[in-house]
Parts: structure tokens; C-alpha cells; sequence
């Protein structure tokens, strides 16, 4: 039974050790084949291991099976636990997220003023854009207070706009 303890132990360390030191060790398991599409990774290994220990521990602590039904049991039981944690992390790895906003899409938004913007210069306005705040430069051509209510004209700069107060 200890020895299958150890080997938990062993993988929850392996696992703790791959995210504090973030592919450093990655290159330890990287064979051939871009390490068969990260089914080898420090995290899939891990999970298997840890998996394995902890689940013929459990097997040969709890039941009069012997050593050879607990490595089984543990095998499989690893074997789900590195296929998940392969499947999760692909999963993760393959999201893509929407294309960040250009300055065009900037154009027609509506914010409000949060550093006053003198005539002629530069202040600060908050913007939602694709739902998310965004706090950028802004220029008008008549000052502007802080909390106006203001309508994007154009995109000077990717971190800067030129707006207009709204008029009610």
C-alpha cells in the first residue's frame, strides 16, 4: 500500500512542480510527434500517476484484493483521469476568443467623460465596447465635463477617439 501512496504523492507533486514552473520541465516528456498532441504532458502524466496511486491504495486498503486487482483498478482508473484532464486541456488550448476591437468598431459608441476634456485637447472617456469597458483618450472640439455623455466621431489612434457630446 505504500507504494501506491507514493506514487499519488509522487503525482500530485509532478503536478504541483509543472504549474509553478510552467514548462520548464514540459521538455522532460516531449517526444516525437509534438509529444502525441500533448498526450504526454506534465499534467496528463500527473493525473495518471496520481490516478494510479491513489486508486490501488484505495483498492488494497478497502478490499482483500491483491496487489495485482489494485494496479489494475489503478491503471484504469488513471488511464480516465490522464484522458480527461488530455481532453480538458485541449479543450482549453483550441478556444478561440473574438478578434479584439479596431478602432472602427469604436465609431458610433456612446461613453461618458471621466477626465475633462478642454477644447482642443485631450481628456479621458469610458466606453463599452463589445461590452467591456475601455477607457481611452478623447479630444472634442468644445470642452467637455466630467459625466457628459458623449457619441465616438472618429478613431485618431488605437488609444485614442475624437467625440461629441450628446445632445437631448
Amino acid at each position: 500500500m505504500f507504494f501506491f501512496l507514493a506514487l499519488g504523492i509522487a503525482g500530485v507533486l509532478v503536478l504541483a512542480l509543472s504549474l509553478v514552473f510552467d514548462g520548464v520541465l514540459e521538455g522532460l516528456f516531449d517526444s516525437g510527434a509534438a509529444a502525441a498532441d500533448g498526450l504526454l504532458s506534465l499534467p496528463v502524466v500527473a493525473g495518471f500517476v496520481s490516478m494510479l496511486g491513489f486508486g490501488g491504495a484505495l483498492v488494497l486498503g478497502t478490499t482483500g484484493l491483491g496487489a495485482g486487482a489494485a494496479s489494475a483498478v489503478g491503471v484504469c482508473a488513471g488511464g480516465v483521469a490522464g484522458w480527461g484532464t488530455w481532453r480538458f486541456s485541449t479543450a482549453l488550448m483550441s478556444d478561440r476568443s473574438a478578434a479584439a476591437p479596431r478602432g472602427e468598431d469604436m465609431v458610433g459608441v456612446t461613453g461618458s467623460v471621466v477626465t475633462p476634456v478642454p477644447a482642443d485637447g485631450y481628456g479621458e472617456v469610458l466606453l463599452s465596447v463589445a461590452g467591456q469597458p475601455v477607457k481611452l483618450s478623447a479630444r472634442s472640439t468644445t470642452p467637455l465635463g466630467r459625466d457628459t455623455e458623449v457619441w465616438v466621431d472618429a478613431a485618431l489612434s488605437p488609444t485614442s477617439v475624437s467625440v461629441r457630446p450628446v445632445k437631448r
